[in-house]
Order: structure tokens, then C-alpha cells, then sequence
């Protein structure tokens, strides 16, 4: 019976008072033995299969977590007040602050500019202090048994394997989200194994409870997607009300210069500093909302999380707390 068929039929047993549990994980305990042929072929040690699988069991929290729906689609301004609010911009001052050092290290050797560092480990984390609860070898071996998405997990799944055989992480403390997102910056372990870094030089890299690890493999992160040093990624600006629909969206791009003949200026009405700069103007609640111009940097920054409420908070967070 397929994985997806079972949920359902054990659900509808369930109902009817006939114990289901069993029939779950006999089939989840085959789908595991599966996974340990596969890692011993890929080279992970048996005494890390024990440690990372024995005792798993089917987590019925991420199944419900991973079907649930959103109720409602959140405008940029509601998005806003909930990535912004004062608690966190507070928090992240105080973080940076005791960190500055850091980050300035950081920042050099990757040739990152501080504020998206911090912009991206305050929403991805609230600055270190929301990592999520969920053992991850669990959750990644629920999804790829549930059957929804079971390669990608699967793949991710190998893949935080391999992160345990090699001894960066311990599974205890192997947490994440419900979909398997790790540590402080929230990678995904596939993330993890090609922009992790270990910026303390002790062997590990530890995105959990080293804090020049997390700063250092966020900036790795940009680094690699092509940030550029020293450039802005996104501005708040205005707009005239003439401005044709067509010409607003990231991939609409021209010249600042361009950009003030049509009107454009920036949100203190002032002109821009230079115009040679290409940039696009975005305008997440569409016409008569908010709008910023934005910067290959921005196009980074989505690389992290392909969202451009996303990218537009990590931008003026970090811009709020440096």
C-alpha cells in the first residue's frame, strides 16, 4: 500500500476504534531499513546509523505541520510588523552589539556587508534564540516516509547522515524545524554540507551553539550567491502616481538615472546619489503601497529564501539593528 494510502486508511481506523500504530511503524521500520542499506552504500558507520535511528518513530506533529495551509495570503505590511517588531529590533541591536567584533571578522573575510548577516540570523532565528524544537533525523524520515515529497526529503535526509558521521553535530542536539531546518541560520542539511563553515578552525562546523560559525556560514552563504561588497541591496522610495504597472517588478531593471527621469526618487524625495547603478523598483503591496528600489544584492538575499518579503526584511532589519 503507498505511504500516502496508509495515513489514510489508518486515520479511518482509527476512528473506528481499531488500533493502528503498529501497521505505521512496521512500515516505517521497513522504509528504515532501506534508508540504512543506502547509507552503508554512501559509507556512513554503522555506529552512526544506531545513534541517529534507533528509537525514531513516525512524528505525527510533522505530518500535521507539513499539511497545514495557510488561512489567509499576509500583505507586506502585516509581514512587516511581524518580522519588525520592536522586541526583535531590540534584541538584535543587543545581540550585534555584543557580537560586534565578530561580525566584523566575519564580514572581512567573506567581503559581506554586515547588515544582511544580521538581518537573515534575526528572522531565521530571532537572533539564536528560536532554533525550533523538532529532532531533525525524525522529521526528515517522517516526510520522506509520508510520501508527499519523499526524494527531497529523502535527500535531506542522507544528507544530515553524513553531517552526523562526520562529527559536527551530535544527534541529540541535531534540532530543527518540522521540514528539518537546522540551527541558528536554519539550514536545510543539503545547505549545510555546501555553505557551512567552521569559522572557529576546531573541526566542527556548529550552526547550532557556535556563534562565529553561524555568522560565518550565513555569510559563506552570500558570498557563494553572489553578494557584492560594499553595494546596497534594497532602498525605500517614492514613486509617481503615473508610473505604468509595467514598469514595477524586480525583473524590470534600468539605470537609476532612468529611474528619476520617470519620477523616482528616493524616500526623502531627494534625488539619487549616482545614476548609473541598476536597480528595480518592487512594490509589494502593489500600487498605491510601499515601494523600494532594489539591487543585485537583493537577488542574493533570495537565494537564501526565494521571497521578496523576505529579502526586503532582511535587508531593513539588519539595516535597523548594525
Amino acid at each position: 500500500m503507498q505511504r500516502r494510502a496508509l495515513l489514510g486508511a489508518l486515520a479511518a481506523t482509527s476512528l473506528a476504534g481499531v488500533p493502528v500504530a503498529a501497521s505505521a511503524q512496521d512500515s516505517f521500520g521497513a522504509f528504515l531499513s532501506g534508508v540504512r542499506a543506502d547509507a552503508r552504500r554512501s559509507g556512513i558507520r554503522d555506529s552512526t546509523l544506531g545513534a541517529a535511528l534507533n528509537g525514531i518513530s513516525v512524528n505525527d506533529k510533522v505530518i500535521a505541520a507539513d499539511r497545514k495551509q495557510p488561512e489567509f495570503t499576509m500583505t507586506w505590511t502585516r509581514y512587516r510588523s511581524f518580522t519588525m517588531s520592536d522586541k526583535r529590533i531590540a534584541r538584535g541591536k543587543e545581540s550585534v552589539a555584543a557580537n560586534r567584533a565578530l561580525f566584523a571578522a566575519v564580514s572581512q573575510r567573506y567581503q559581506v556587508d554586515l547588515p544582511p548577516i544580521a538581518g537573515i540570523w534575526g528572522l531565521e532565528s530571532n537572533f539564536g534564540t528560536d532554533t525550533g524544537n523538532y529532532n531533525v533525523i525524525e522529521a526528515l524520515a517522517t516526510l520522506a516516509w509520508e510520501g508527499r515529497r519523499a526524494s527531497f526529503f529523502r535527500s535531506q535526509l542522507m544528507s544530515a547522515l553524513k553531517i552526523l558521521d562526520h562529527g559536527d553535530v551530535m544527534p541529540g542536539r541535531m534540532m530543527g524545524s518540522y521540514a528539518g531546518a537546522m540551527g541558528q541560520p536554519q539550514f536545510m542539511p543539503d545547505s549545510y554540507l555546501r555553505y557551512a563553515v567552521d569559522f572557529e578552525g576546531n573541526g566542527r562546523r556548529d550552526i547550532w551553539d557556535s556563534r562565529g560559525d553561524v555568522l560565518g556560514s550565513i555569510a559563506n552563504y552570500l558570498a557563494k550567491s553572489g553578494w557584492r561588497y560594499g553595494e546596497p541591496s534594497c532602498q525605500p522610495i517614492r514613486v509617481p502616481p503615473e508610473l505604468d504597472a509595467s514598469s514595477v517588478g524586480r525583473d524590470v531593471k534600468r539605470s537609476l538615472g532612468e529611474w528619476q527621469r520617470m519620477g523616482v526618487r528616493r524616500d526623502d524625495g531627494s534625488m539619487f546619489g549616482r545614476p548609473d547603478p541598476i536597480g528595480a523598483v518592487v512594490m509589494p503591496d502593489g500600487t498605491g503601497g510601499p515601494a523600494f528600489m532594489v539591487y543585485a544584492n537583493f537577488t542574493a538575499i533570495r537565494r537564501y529564501n526565494p521571497s521578496d518579503y523576505y529579502a526586503l526584511a532582511v535587508s531593513l532589519l539588519g539595516d535597523m539593528v548594525i
